[in-house]
């Protein structure tokens, strides 16, 4: 039995899903720049009327929406979202829906180990990841120049923003993947991978609200804001930093608990 294939085969359908959906975030935040581009003056002083607060939740506080990239950067931020829900739900699912349709038993009475099954596993999903990074690569170079009318932009700072996927969508895979392994059983997987999203973006912006440095330091939403990385052309290599350190944890811990867990068993 090809575990690997087996898991690609399982994730076809939410890999398309994905991959059609954040394809369509882009386009139709990134589709508005060519009409509301037309008219900056108007477009902010309309954003000006807004509480300072809510721009930095936002992440909107510090770019400049008249240009094509600064634009772009509000689109990649629903992006991201998107991402992070689609690895939390891999991460989250990849052991736990053996247990929890209660075929774990028959996977492991194979003649394979369990550091293979679960290499297996996680292989398949950092494959189906990269295709949904790829069509994200793919289609924000179509989008943008669909819609930026002439108007240039900064290739490289493109580049960088998309290249940040890899590791932000690393960061949610393994960390769910860890959670459900300290997890006696998950019952649904869509709670938890919502609540570690969310709660991610939702630390970033409290913290961008509240000027607070230490919740921003937990958040991959903040180590890999798109307005930065436009702003500054790089990374903010500290808080990048502790997502790295955070993933180099996370999937030997992984394999620890996995080869220790005590899985349940259909009779």
């Amino acid at each position: 039995m090809n575990i690997y294939l087996h898991e690609l085969k399982s994730k076809l359908k939410s890999m398309l899903i994905w991959s059609a959906a954040i394809a369509a975030v882009i386009f139709i935040y990134q589709g508005a720049f060519s009409s509301l581009s037309a008219d900056t003056a108007m477009m902010q002083d309309m954003l000006d009327q807004f509480p300072k607060e809510l721009m930095m939740a936002f992440g909107m506080d510090t770019i400049d929406l008249s240009t094509v990239l600064g634009f772009y950067g509000v689109a990649f931020l629903f992006a991201q979202l998107c991402f992070a829900i689609q690895a939390s739900n891999y991460g989250f699912s990849l052991v736990s829906i053996e247990e929890r349709e209660l075929t774990a038993d028959f996977l492991l009475a194979k003649p394979i180990s369990r550091t293979k099954i679960l290499t297996s596993k996680l292989l398949a999903a950092f494959t189906v990841l990269t295709v949904t990074n790829l069509v994200t690569w793919v289609s924000s170079f179509i989008i943008i120049e669909i819609v930026r009318n002439g108007r240039e932009y900064d290739t490289n700072a493109l580049i960088l923003v998309l290249s940040s996927v890899v590791i932000f969508q690393l960061f949610f895979l393994s960390v769910g993947m860890v959670i459900s392994l300290l997890v006696r059983r998950l019952r649904s997987v869509t709670p938890y991978s919502m609540a570690l999203s969310f709660g991610m973006y939702v630390l970033s912006a409290f913290g961008g609200m509240l000027g607070d440095d230490s919740l921003e330091i937990i958040s991959p939403f903040k180590h890999f804001d798109p307005n930065y990385m436009i702003n500054n052309l790089s990374y903010d290599t500290p808080l990048v930093m502790i997502s790295v350190v955070v993933i180099l944890i996370s999937i030997p811990v992984s394999y620890i608990l996995y080869n220790r867990r005590n899985i349940a068993s259909a009779v």
